[in-house]
């Protein structure tokens, strides 16, 4: 190889590696682009998550205000649900 080969070729080589690092598919244009859509696509995460939450919590709630006032009904005011039988005993 002639004196003047090798600059040339690691100049050709170091040009093709600036190229895949700006323009290539690990270029840091399309790091850039996918940390951006991974940022917004953890904040859709977060509110999904905190709807989630409050839904959960709102099913409790309502489970829990059925359950009490069904054991009102039924303690208070004698209530029974259609397939029950009430049995009365006298000490």
């Amino acid at each position: 190889m002639s004196q003047r080969a090798v600059p040339a070729l690691l100049i050709a080589l170091l040009v093709i590696l600036h190229a895949q690092l700006w323009l290539g598919r690990g270029s840091v244009f399309h790091v850039n682009q996918l940390q951006g859509k991974l940022q917004e696509l953890s904040a859709n995460n977060k509110a999904a998550q905190l709807a989630n939450e409050q839904l959960a919590s709102e099913v409790r709630d309502l489970r829990e205000g059925l359950e009490m006032i069904e054991g009102i009904a039924r303690s208070e005011l004698g209530m029974l649900k259609n397939d029950e039988i009430l049995v009365q005993y006298a000490k």
